[in-house]
């Protein structure tokens, strides 16, 4: 970790956190708020409604991977049909995910506007394209959020891979 450290800092990236306390490969996903930690399911997003903010949850281990900001996903259901391949490639059953960390300046990314089908950061007003990479549409953030593919696992949301990039804000 002390050289991938010493990398991400070289290119402007604060590092995340450790990989080990990051979202994995088979991990489910569980809604912030949810005490009783039921895993989600695409079902469970409606089509073009505001975001959810998840955790990953470790299924082997039964433990919630609540220890770092950091590791808060956006999740959101979208048209396939409107998204880039890169985006659709990561989608399961139309449902996107991203950090949930702005880019910019660490804040939460908690706002959906649905006429312009883009994700808001209140603090900065840093709008990102859920259907074209988290692309940056407006705003002072300098880079997309940090994607999280997906796959559906009888219609639960289970992590594909790791994030698309170090989540975390740039220097």
């Amino acid at each position: 970790m002390a050289i991938a450290g010493v990398a991400l800092a070289g290119a402007g990236i604060r590092p995340a956190v450790a990989a080990d306390d990051g979202p994995r490969k088979g991990d489910w996903l569980v809604r912030v708020d949810d005490d009783g930690q039921a895993p989600l399911k695409s079902a469970d997003l409606m089509m073009g409604e505001k975001q959810l903010i998840a955790y990953p949850y470790d299924p082997v281990a039964k433990k919630l991977r609540d220890g770092s900001r950091l590791n808060r996903i956006v999740l959101i259901k979208l048209d396939t049909s409107a998204m880039d391949e890169p985006t659709r490639a990561r989608a399961a059953d139309g449902v996107v995910a991203y950090s949930a960390f702005c880019t910019h300046q660490g804040c939460d990314v908690s706002s959906w506007l649905p006429k312009e089908q883009a994700l808001l950061c209140f603090c900065h007003f840093t709008k990102f394209a859920p259907l074209q990479e988290s692309a940056v549409l407006e705003g002072p953030a300098s880079r997309p959020l940090p994607a999280l593919p997906l796959k559906a696992d009888n219609g639960r949301l289970v992590v594909a891979d790791g994030f698309s990039s170090p989540p975390g804000r740039s220097a």
